[in-house]
């Protein structure tokens, strides 16, 4: 079977630049991290295969491969928040022009929704998260849509205006101000399923971040190039190089590329957009 063969190569890839990325002298992961993350999202997405019959890939190809090209913007948006943030740095990127530096770290950004929105359907695969019953209902009313967007505007002025003290807001900021956004342009919310009372979506995603965050910072560990955290008033008790606090990031920001996507294959094909994502 097709989707069998691409789960092996994932491993394959997982195995290979593993190995590479922490063994190879010199710089080798600015070449070495899209491969190992191509690699862990056919191994993901073929664990979904598994365990549903069909998976992103088996289901929509071309949407599959679009997350790449939606993935590297995203990111490069909190790349741009980090200049005045300054939460993490990348060691070694001295070795690279500014050419490749940006071209490269476009590459690998690609992989972040890949990643992240396999392993959260994977996640809504577990029984657990299934059974999950009815939780706190959050309408869609005006009322409640202008108080989120006005939320997430105030929490992104704020963290600008004292990064120092307000950088965690950078991970939910962006979520509140395009949620309301997606909701009035019509486009997938997760206020769809908050509306009926059903987490599961956002816990699946939360999960599924979590697991890939893990992995990032320890394939991050001993990489060359690498980034390293400048955590404010949280930096203590490290896994890797992430400080156990910085993990809980991970939630919101499942969150905010779920709005980002969105936002983005809204404009473009919003009806059939909404149905790409089966968390």
């Amino acid at each position: 079977m097709a989707e069998s063969r691409l789960g092996w190569a994932g491993l394959a890839l997982i195995s290979l630049f593993w190995i590479l990325n922490w063994s190879l002298p010199g710089t080798r992961t600015h070449w070495g991290f899209f491969p190992l993350w191509v690699g862990y999202s056919l191994t993901i997405d073929a664990l979904v295969f598994l365990r549903k019959g069909h998976s992103l890939l088996t289901r929509t190809p071309a949407v599959w491969v679009g997350l790449f090209l939606v993935s590297a913007p995203a990111w490069w948006l909190f790349e741009l928040i980090n200049l005045r943030t300054q939460n993490w740095s990348y060691l070694g990127e001295e070795s690279l022009s500014t050419l490749e530096y940006a071209a490269l770290s476009t590459l690998s950004f690609s992989t972040v929704m890949p990643a992240i929105f396999g392993t959260a359907e994977w996640v809504g695969t577990w029984k657990r998260v299934q059974r999950l019953g009815t939780g706190p209902v959050v309408r869609k009313t005006s009322e409640v849509l202008r108080g989120f967007f006005a939320a997430g505007a105030l929490m992104l002025l704020l963290l600008l205006a004292w990064p120092e003290l307000f950088f965690p807001l950078v991970w939910i900021s962006v979520c509140c101000i395009l949620e309301p956004l997606n909701v009035r342009l019509g486009n997938r919310s997760l206020l769809d399923d908050l509306s009926r009372g059903d987490w599961r979506p956002v816990i699946a995603l939360s999960i599924g971040c979590v697991i890939c965050g893990f992995f990032w910072e320890m394939w991050n560990f001993h990489s060359w190039p690498k980034w390293i955290y400048r955590i404010p008033y949280a930096d203590v008790f490290h896994l890797f190089e992430m400080p156990l606090a910085g993990y809980l990031g991970y939630i919101p920001f499942s969150l905010e590329l779920f709005a980002l996507y969105h936002l983005v294959t809204g404009f473009f094909r919003r009806e059939h957009a909404r149905n790409d994502l089966r968390l």
